[in-house]
């Protein structure tokens, strides 16, 4: 079922490779194939070097403009050296949405093991979603799926549209 939402969204890709031109950014295209088909409006789009102030720089330009409810970070998420993408989002956000990476780990974990060692975090800033998803199409898709059922109700809460919901 695909409800169409009024929703925007942002995907900032984390590779030094891409950034250095020498590799395409297929994880930001299935996120904006993934998100399109669910009815959310893509408003921007970038690619940064693996560096914690690029990421950070533009998490944050980003959020306080206000033009986007969600940015879908893909890459640098894993255990190497060069992985900053968590570090760069945690200095960022004014509070933390720890449920959000827990039920992609876990909605994942059946399909392959190495999703245990994502360091993925999600959480706000003035007012707009960020989650960090996996450098590659296959782990984008397979978070996505786990998550993409929650978002616009989280969005909703958000911008303060619904409130919890009644039993």
């Amino acid at each position: 079922m695909n409800d169409t939402h009024d929703f925007s969204f942002a995907i900032l890709t984390v590779s030094d490779a891409g950034h250095r031109g020498e590799r395409q950014d297929t994880s930001g295209d299935a996120i904006a194939e993934i998100m399109a088909g669910q009815g959310f409006t893509l408003r921007v789009r970038d690619l940064v070097p693996d560096e914690q102030c690029s990421i950070r720089d533009r998490l944050a330009e980003w959020s306080d403009l206000g033009e986007v409810d969600l940015i879908l970070t893909t890459g640098g998420t894993g255990l190497g050296p060069r992985d900053v993408t968590p570090e760069a989002t945690r200095a960022v956000l004014d509070v933390e949405a720890p449920g959000i990476a827990e039920a992609m780990r876990i909605g994942t974990l059946g399909k392959t093991p190495l999703s245990m060692l994502s360091r993925s975090v999600a959480g706000v800033r003035s007012g707009c979603l960020i989650v960090n998803l996996p450098g590659s199409p296959k782990g984008v898709r397979e978070c996505l799926e786990a998550v993409i059922p929650a978002l616009p109700h989280g969005l909703e809460m958000i911008k303060g549209r619904r409130g919890h919901p009644r039993g």
